[in-house]
């Protein structure tokens, strides 16, 4: 059976977005992600909030993105892996984002969201392509008949690695740790390359 690997993208192969973008404006509850807050909407709507009370716009978010790099290590990984198998990024960022990383990871497939983005550039809202997005790329990949590996770090990865035939953590926090200790725990690249390994027979 054909192997479909799918890995998140922030925080497996590259930074965290808005923990950059808190470090940029000094605006500290922009630090919080999806391994901090397990209600994805919650965390947009107080983003979003946030954003417009410091009137930060769309172009102040990309500046911040174009100057990132993938994680050391990151685009030799990917390469590696996609000599292995088939890769698809399933990540909850968006379009709008996504597009300067993409480039320096050599542009694997990404199945993301998207913003609603006014004319002056302010963020209006953002759009799922479905919800539990990630669990339902898995699905949709089974019923293609693929067996699928699945890569994630934090709580909005943890449907997508229970639907997968293979689930693996990479480096995550120790509240997702505790909270689901039946998927096994990855530090490194090499690590994490090896346990794909095992699951690609």
């Amino acid at each position: 059976m054909p192997v479909v690997t799918c890995l998140d993208l922030e925080g497996v192969l590259t930074p965290e977005v808005w923990i950059n973008v808190a470090e940029s404006t000094g605006i500290e509850k922009l630090r919080l992600t999806t391994r901090d807050v397990s209600d994805y909407d919650e965390l947009m709507r107080m983003r979003l909030k946030i954003l417009d009370e410091n009137n930060l716009k769309i172009g102040d978010i990309q500046s911040v993105i174009r100057t990132l790099e993938p994680l050391e290590g990151a685009r030799e990984f990917l390469d590696s892996l996609r000599a292995r198998c088939q890769v698809i990024i399933l990540s909850d960022t968006y379009y709008e984002f996504a597009g300067p990383m993409m480039e320096k990871l050599g542009r694997p497939v990404l199945f993301c969201n998207s913003l609603v983005i006014e004319p002056d550039g302010r963020i209006a809202d953002y759009r799922l392509r479905q919800k539990d997005g990630k669990r339902m790329s898995v699905k949709a990949m089974h019923s293609l008949q693929f067996k699928v590996i699945a890569v994630g770090d934090s709580y909005n990865d943890t449907t997508m690695l229970s639907e997968a035939d293979a689930g693996i953590l990479f480096r995550p926090p120790e509240n997702v740790i505790k909270e689901f200790p039946q998927f096994p725990v990855t530090r490194t690249y090499k690590e994490l390359l090896a346990e794909i390994e095992k699951n690609l027979g």
